[in-house]
């Protein structure tokens, strides 16, 4: 068997990738043996003697059954955690969700007549002072005070 090492360089870099990637053509070997300039490599990858092995990838199949678990509520447990509550979930951004969800329900509620503008002024700046829990409780606090308007 020949030594079709300088051949496979050659290869290599006429195809742009590694020297492992470049695949020679076991029943061309005699041809690629007397192919010595980088034309003649040409003519063997036309012919397809000389061609690049496709690159592996590192397959995503077990990260996307991870993260379905994952998302169902699986491998999410105390010894999977690290840092505290707050690190997983931040203060800031579940106050962030509920006061924006707070303030967009008092708009609604403030341009489809329910509320008018004094009453819509005090409540936002309660929901801003965190008397709120969320939404559903800043209707029932509305209702016991029967501070919003039915219209019938």
């Amino acid at each position: 068997m020949t030594d079709l090492s300088n051949q496979k360089r050659i290869a290599s870099q006429v195809l742009g990738c590694g020297l492992h990637r470049v695949w020679l053509d076991p029943e061309a070997s005699a041809e690629i043996a007397v192919a010595i300039t980088r034309a003649d490599i040409r003519e063997l990858i036309e012919a397809g003697s000389v061609e690049a092995i496709p690159a592996k990838g590192v397959s995503r199949g077990r990260a996307r059954i991870r993260d379905d678990k994952r998302k169902y509520g699986h491998r999410k447990g105390h010894g999977r955690r690290k840092g505290r509550k707050g690190a997983r979930n931040p203060r800031k951004e579940q106050w962030m969700k509920k006061i924006r969800a707070l303030r967009k329900e008092l708009k609604q509620m403030r341009e489809d007549g329910s509320l008018d503008r004094s009453t819509y002024c005090k409540v936002y700046r309660k929901a801003k002072g965190g008397e709120y829990r969320s939404v559903a409780h800043l209707k029932t606090q509305l209702e016991s005070e029967k501070l919003i308007k039915h219209e019938e």
